[in-house]
C-alpha cells in the first residue's frame, strides 16, 4: 500500500535531530509502525517475529546493532529493552539511533527509566479526517487561533458520509472499506482488548465479560463527566455481583494504557464571575468507531438514532481537533463552572491564544451553541487570559462561514491543522 501522510510525520523527523530514540505511542493499528518505516533505516519486530524476540530477550546489545535510525517495533512485548536502547544512547551519544513504537504502556514502569532527555514520547492517533481526505482542510486550525482566521469555505458532502466515517474510522487499512464491514472488524478489534491487550499492561485478574460491560458502558456514556462511582452503579445494575469503584477505576486505567479511551481534561482559566470551574475530566475512546462497534451501532441504525449520533460526532470532532492541536503545539480541554456553563472545546495554543468550540450535529443546534460561547467569552477575564482568536460552532454541514454575531460555524468537512 501506498504511504498517506500523516501530519505527526513532521514531529517525528524534528524530534529525531534532536533525541537519541524516539517513542510513538498510540492505540493500535492507528499506523505507527508504517510511520515509523518512512524513517528507519532498519527494524526489528517483537510482536510478530518470535527469533528476534527471543534475540532480544537474551542478546539485547546484539539485536539493537542496525542501521539507524532502527525501529523496535512493539518495544513493550520484552520490556528490558526499554533500559537497554537507554544505555545505547548514553554511549554512542548521538541523536536519532532509535524509533520505538508501542500499543500499550508497560505496567511495569516503576523499573522503567523515564528516559528524560534521551527518549522523547509523541502519542499518535488515528487518521483525522484531513489525513483520510475527507476534509478539504480549507479552515486550518492555525488560522483559527490566529488573530486573523479564515472560515469561509465550502465542501459538498452527503449526511451519510458522516456517519460511514464515523463507523469506519481514522484506521489506515481500513480507508475506502464499506463502513457495515469495518465495523465487524472493530467488533473483534475489542475482543482482543479484552482477551489480550488488556493482560498485557496489568497484573490485575480481569473477569472479561466484565471488561465488554466497562466498555459498553464508557461507549454509553462517552464524552460525559460521569464519575466512576455513578458509571459503577450503572454497570453493577445490570451485574448480579456488581462491581467496585476501585475495581472500575484499575480496568478504564488498563483500558487508558492500552490507547482506546483517552481523557479531555478541563480548562482552568480566570474567571470575573463568581462561577467556579469544575475540575471533571471527560473520556473519548481514541476513534468514534470504537464506540460505535461497542454499541452495535451500525450506519443504519444510528441515522434512526440521532442523539446517539450526535454523541459519536462530537468524538468524532474531539479526536481531530487533537491530532490539529498537536501538529501545532497546542491543546485541548473543555469547560464546565458551576453556573452550568459547558463548551466541549477548548484550544490553546502553544505559545499564546486561545479558541472555543462548541460540537453540533445539526444546524437547527447553533443558535443556542452560539450563545454559549459568548457567554463564555464575557464570563473569561480576558485580562489574564486575552480574548479568544475565535468561537466556533463545529458542524456536520458543508458550509463555513461567519454569523453576524461574530461566531464562526465550521463544517467539519472543511476543518483542518
Amino acid at each position: 500500500m501506498e504511504y498517506t501522510k500523516r501530519l505527526v510525520d513532521v514531529e517525528l523527523e524534528n524530534a529525531l535531530k534532536i533525541s537519541g530514540a524516539v517513542l510513538l505511542e498510540g492505540a493500535r493499528a492507528c499506523g505507527k509502525t508504517a510511520t515509523a518505516m518512512q524513517f528507519a533505516r532498519s527494524s526489528a519486530n517483537l510482536d510478530t517475529d518470535l527469533g528476534q524476540r527471543r534475540v532480544a530477550e537474551t542478546l539485547p546489545e546484539i539485536f539493537l546493532e542496525g542501521e539507524t535510525p532502527r525501529l523496535i517495533d512493539e518495544w513493550q512485548v520484552v520490556k528490558p529493552i526499554w533500559n537497554q536502547v537507554r544505555r545505547a544512547i548514553d554511549t554512542r551519544q548521538r541523536k536519532g539511533q532509535f524509533i520505538l513504537t508501542g500499543s500499550a504502556q508497560s505496567a511495569d514502569d516503576h523499573i522503567t527509566h523515564s528516559g528524560a532527555g534521551r527518549i522523547m514520547r509523541i502519542r499518535m492517533r488515528p487518521m483525522s479526517l484531513f489525513e483520510s481526505g475527507f476534509s478539504s482542510g480549507q479552515v486550518s486550525l492555525q488560522s483559527l487561533l490566529s488573530e486573523e482566521p479564515k472560515i469561509s469555505a465550502q465542501k459538498e458532502f452527503d449526511f451519510r458520509q458522516i456517519i460511514t466515517e464515523i463507523c469506519r474510522g481514522g484506521w489506515p487499512a481500513y480507508q475506502g472499506i464499506d463502513a457495515l464491514n469495518v465495523q465487524k472488524a472493530l467488533k473483534s478489534y475489542l475482543e482482543d482488548v479484552v482477551r489480550s491487550d488488556f493482560s498485557s499492561v496489568t497484573s490485575v485478574a480481569k473477569n472479561s465479560n466484565r471488561v465488554r460491560r466497562v466498555l459498553k458502558a464508557l461507549a454509553r456514556n462517552v464524552g460525559s463527566e460521569i464519575s466512576v462511582a455513578r458509571l459503577a452503579s450503572e454497570i453493577g445494575s445490570i451485574e448480579l455481583h456488581g462491581i467496585k469503584p476501585s475495581t472500575l477505576e484499575s480496568y478504564i486505567d488498563v483500558l487508558r494504557g492500552v490507547m482506546v479511551i483517552e481523557d479531555l481534561q478541563p480548562w482552568a482559566t480566570h474567571l470575573r464571575s463568581k462561577a467556579i470551574v469544575r475540575q471533571s475530566l471527560k473520556r473519548y475512546f481514541v476513534d468514534p468507531s470504537l464506540v460505535a462497534a461497542a454499541l452495535d451501532a451500525t450506519p443504519e441504525k444510528l441515522i434512526r438514532d440521532l442523539n446517539t449520533l450526535g454523541f459519536l460526532f462530537e468524538n468524532l470532532v474531539i479526536r481531530d481537533l487533537r491530532v490539529y492541536a498537536q501538529s501545532l503545539g497546542a491543546s485541548v480541554a473543555h469547560y464546565r463552572d458551576s453556573s452550568g456553563l459547558e463548551v466541549d472545546a477548548i484550544v490553546e495554543g502553544a505559545g499564546s491564544g486561545w479558541a472555543a468550540f462548541e460540537i453540533k450535529l445539526g444546524a437547527h443546534e447553533i443558535d443556542k451553541a452560539a450563545k454559549n460561547l459568548i457567554k463564555l467569552r464575557d464570563q473569561v477575564d480576558t485580562s489574564k487570559v486575552g480574548s479568544p482568536s475565535t468561537l466556533g460552532v463545529i458542524t456536520a454541514g458543508g458550509y463555513s462561514y461567519v454569523r453576524p454575531d461574530g461566531v464562526a460555524v465550521i463544517s467539519i468537512g472543511t476543518l483542518g491543522p
